[in-house]
């Protein structure tokens, strides 16, 4: 039996290590199949006694993931993004408490829900030309799956605010500067720097690491609970204003939004 529900999921067990690739062209898109399908799967690894890491990456040379496929949302159905508030809710989180260690290898654009997956992994590593953003606000959105969360735990609440409330996308250098990230590697090294990490992982007793993580994510864990509960309050909230319906057809009709402030 495949470990993983989705061809949207692909998984490859190499040792100790299990290498998944989001694979949904064009852009490795989030949708109401491949979220269940990483959350299904991040459970039976954690049932696999010999998996000790998990290895993160996107299908192509260009899209890590572009995070949630926002035509979903067109219609601007507040049940449909519950549904996909949670399901985001719950594959990440599902992944963030991995037993083992999870390592992104982050070989391009990774945009919204995109970097949100990243940074429910432990470890990032960066391409080169990697681009990163949390651009939800410009379609009349917020990050629901840990952004304005995990965001601003590792990098602090300016930069959080400056990727967030101002739409900046950075590159894989700044990413690094400010702890994003946290190794940058040249185009198409990604993936096999990441491995090689996993292979360290994989000389460590997973008896020991699995308890050390548990501490390391005790503090941020108390902090930010309440926090990820609400930005799937908040984001379901959104889809009873004018800007949120605007916002997301004026990006699937390549125009600029109209704002209206309610």
């Amino acid at each position: 039996m495949s470990l993983s529900t989705s061809d949207k999921i692909k998984v490859e067990l190499r040792g100790h290590t299990a290498l998944v690739t989001v694979d949904n062209p064009a852009a490795n898109t989030w949708d109401t199949e491949s979220l269940p399908a990483l959350k299904a799967l991040v459970e039976k690894l954690n049932g696999e006694a010999d998996i000790y890491a998990l290895v993160l990456t996107g299908a192509g040379e260009k899209f890590f993931s572009a995070g949630a496929d926002l035509k979903i949302f067109a219609d601007g159905d507040p049940a449909k993004a519950d549904e996909m508030a949670r399901y985001f809710g719950e594959a990440f989180e599902t992944l963030a408490d991995f037993r083992g260690v999870s390592i992104a290898a982050i070989n391009g654009f990774a945009m919204g829900g995109g970097l949100e997956v990243a940074l429910a992994c432990d470890i990032r590593i960066a391409e080169e030309q990697a681009q990163m953003a949390l651009p939800e606000a410009k379609v009349g959105l917020l990050p629901c799956a840990g952004g304005t969360q995990r965001l601003s735990w590792l990098v602090g609440e300016g930069w959080a605010k400056r990727m967030i409330l101002c739409g900046e996308r950075i590159n894989a250098a700044t990413a690094e500067k400010i702890g994003l990230v946290e190794e940058v590697v040249g185009k198409g090294e990604a993936l096999e720097k990441a491995l090689a990490l996993a292979e360290q992982v994989g000389e460590q007793s997973p008896s020991s690491i699995g308890r050390c993580k548990t501490l390391i994510h005790s503090a941020r864990d108390k902090a930010i609970g309440d926090g990820l509960a609400g930005e799937r309050e908040l984001f379901v909230e959104l889809f009873s204003t004018e800007d949120q319906r605007e916002g997301v057809n004026a990006f699937l009709e390549k125009r600029k939004a109209e704002w209206k402030n309610r």
